[in-house]
C-alpha cells in the first residue's frame, strides 16, 4: 500500500487588531469590558480561567475529573464575524463575548478558529501569545446566552451546534505585559502539515 504524498504549508504572517477586552471575576464565567488587560504568566490575575493550571473537566475524558493539569486555556479569543453567524443560524440578533466567558475580540483575522496550534500572536505592546487550539462550544456559553433571551429553551444545546468550527481559540501567555483595546497584532501561523 503507498502512502499518500505529504504536502506542507509554508509559515505566514497576519495583521489583526483587537476589538475589545473582556476579564471574570475569580468566581464567575461571564466576562466584563475592560480598557487593557494585565496579563502574567498565569494569564489574568483573578480571573475565573487564570492560573498555571487547572483541573479537568469533560474536555478530558483520559483523565479523571478534577485532575490537575498544565493551563493552556488561560484566555478565550473571539472573533465578531465568527460570532455573528453564530447567532444567525440560531436566529437571533448577536451573541456578544462577555456572554460566552470571551477575553479577546480579534478582528481583521478571517476564520479566526481555524488559526493552527502553535500560532502566535504579537501585540504592538509587547505581549505574545500562544495558541492552544481552537475553543469547543459547550452548553455552559449556550446557557449565557439564553439568560439573555428569555423562551429560548432551545439555545443552550444548539449553540453547541451553531458555533462548532467558529467559537473562537483558547491560548495562554508566552510573553506577559499588557493589552489595551484597539492595540494591533500580528498573527504568525507556523508551517503547517496534515499527519496521514
Amino acid at each position: 500500500m503507498s502512502e499518500a504524498p505529504m504536502r506542507r504549508h509554508p509559515a505566514r504572517k497576519l495583521k489583526g487588531r483587537v476589538a475589545g477586552l473582556f476579564r471574570a471575576p475569580p468566581d464567575d464565567f461571564v466576562t466584563s469590558a475592560v480598557e487593557t488587560l494585565d496579563l502574567g504568566f498565569d494569564g489574568v490575575a483573578a480571573d475565573v480561567h487564570g492560573g498555571a493550571t487547572r483541573r479537568t473537566g469533560g474536555r478530558e475524558p483520559w483523565y479523571p475529573r478534577g485532575t490537575e493539569i498544565r493551563n493552556e486555556r488561560q484566555l478565550s479569543l473571539l472573533s465578531p464575524d465568527e460570532l455573528a453567524e453564530a447567532a444567525e443560524a440560531l436566529a437571533i440578533p448577536e451573541i456578544r463575548p462577555e456572554w460566552i466567558g470571551g477575553n479577546l475580540l480579534v478582528e481583521g483575522i478571517p476564520r479566526l478558529t481555524w488559526l493552527p496550534p502553535r500560532t502566535l500572536l504579537f501585540f504592538e505592546g509587547g505581549v505574545t501569545l500562544k495558541i492552544d487550539g481552537d475553543n469547543g462550544p459547550c452548553r455552559l456559553s449556550g446557557r449565557g446566552i439564553a439568560r439573555h433571551h428569555p423562551g429560548r429553551e432551545d439555545l443552550e444545546l444548539g449553540f453547541v451546534k451553531a458555533a462548532k468550527h467558529r467559537r473562537g481559540l483558547v491560548a495562554w501567555v508566552e510573553k506577559p505585559g499588557r493589552i489595551a483595546r484597539g492595540e494591533g497584532l500580528e498573527a504568525r501561523l507556523p508551517e503547517q502539515w496534515i499527519y496521514g
